[in-house]
């Protein structure tokens, strides 16, 4: 994959043969910090980061010129400040982050309405169709990241290929605010000097995986014979980046998709102990997750409980409910009793987070003829209703106006495909 900072760029700058590459891959360059320079454009050409400064803050996002210093997204703060001590710090601003990134995909819907968003600042598009009104993959590609600079001030890079993997390698490639097109007879070309780390699959442990048996490029596992690579990866995986390897990826461009689970998590400044401060941070979380699952029209089946002790060791417990629920009451309950088996008795706990798996539709809270949760229900939807009117905060449960413990980093969990990063 090509360096983050940009120093590997690849763009097309002439003309090329797209006629069967209809898959285009669209990324936001640095998209955070880029909107945030919109608000502020002194800070141009510095080495930007957006992220939590506080005890265990972590990057969200930094600028091209923060990347030179071996700054990514993910980083401990404190670690990105010792690297790069000159750079500028801005907390998120996610309700704006949220609107451009409304307008940048309504900008892609007005070109194709096969879109298939990734997260809030990637997407593929297939413009099969488009041809006859906006022209050719490759000029449809120039003309939105026109369009996109144009309405929103924002740059963003293009991948145009036969297939959404090549696509999403090639957008990797023309980064910052570039356009790479790679012809369909041309894909083993572009793909096999790649390092295996390009393809999808590919993390840490398995490119390490990898290397040993001697495979560095997209092309050594193309060629690598096929008992050999699954003794090294398992037969699921050799399979996957067998075709991979091949350019060979089948997946249509897909414009719904049903969601996975919806969670809240939250890292503490530094580890906690008490229980009843961890109930209280517990609450809130679960109110989150009920409100959005309320906003969805979605109910939830299982409720999971995530913890993160001092040491970094993670687990996991769930609770399926007798019936869906969308009441934080109710999420509450079940994950409180998982805590009280998990923590307590001086364990130190980093993290702690809740998410509803299992969903499905609403049948509007009036489909069983005794329902448990029904004042919970009404008035948890009561509180909705003077959020709207007033905002978030004007009412609340009387436990969480005590003081709650001190956090460094709150985000909406990523579903499994990746979506809703806060």
């Amino acid at each position: 994959m090509s360096k983050q900072d940009g120093s590997s760029r690849q763009v097309t700058t002439g003309p090329v043969d797209d006629s069967a590459t209809p898959i285009l891959h669209v990324d936001m360059d640095a998209f955070f910090v880029s909107v945030e320079l919109l608000k502020r454009p002194d800070l141009r050409g510095k080495p930007v980061l957006v992220g939590g400064t506080a005890g265990r803050g972590v990057v969200s996002a930094a600028s091209y010129e923060a990347r030179r210093f071996g700054v990514n997204s993910a980083m401990p703060m404190s670690l990105a400040l010792q690297r790069c001590p000159s750079a500028v710090v801005l907390h998120g601003d996610y309700a704006s982050y949220s609107e451009y990134s409304r307008r940048v995909m309504a900008i892609f819907e007005e070109i194709t309405p096969l879109v298939e968003k990734l997260s809030i600042d990637e997407a593929f598009l297939d413009v099969s169709g488009a041809r006859r009104l906006h022209g050719s993959p490759a000029e449809i590609a120039w003309s939105l990241r026109r369009r996109v600079r144009d309405e929103t001030g924002l740059n963003c890079s293009v991948g145009v290929a036969a297939t959404k993997f090549v696509a999403k390698v090639a957008s990797s490639r023309a980064k910052p605010d570039g356009m790479l097109v790679v012809p369909a007879d041309r894909t083993l070309e572009f793909l096999h000097p790649l390092p295996v780390s390009a393809l999808w699959g590919v993390g840490r442990v398995t490119e390490e995986s990898l290397t040993r048996i001697g495979l560095r490029t997209v092309g050594d596992v193309a060629a690598m014979p096929a008992d050999a690579l699954e003794r090294a990866v398992g037969s699921a995986l050799a399979a996957k980046l067998g075709h991979l390897a091949m350019g060979v990826d089948a997946r249509d461009v897909v414009t719904g998709r049903e969601e996975k689970s919806i969670g809240h998590e939250v890292t503490f400044g530094y580890d906690l102990t008490d229980l009843e401060q961890l109930r209280r941070e517990l609450l809130r979380l679960c109110g989150d997750v009920a409100v959005r699952l309320r906003r969805a029209g979605l109910v939830g089946r299982t409720v999971v409980l995530k913890l993160r002790y001092g040491d970094f060791r993670t687990v996991t417990r769930s609770r399926t409910l007798g019936e869906p629920t969308d009441v934080a009451r109710r999420i509450y309950d079940e994950a409180s009793a998982a805590l009280g088996e998990l923590a307590g008795d001086g364990a130190r706990i980093r993290l702690i987070g809740v998410r509803a798996e299992q969903l499905r539709l609403s049948s509007g809270g009036g489909a069983m003829l005794w329902d448990p949760d029904e004042e919970w229900r009404e008035a948890e939807r009561t509180i909705d209703e003077v959020t709207a009117r007033f905002g978030r905060g004007a009412v609340r449960p009387a436990s969480l106006v005590r003081p709650a413990a001190d956090r460094v980093e709150s985000s909406r969990r990523k579903d499994a495909d990746g979506n809703d990063v806060r």
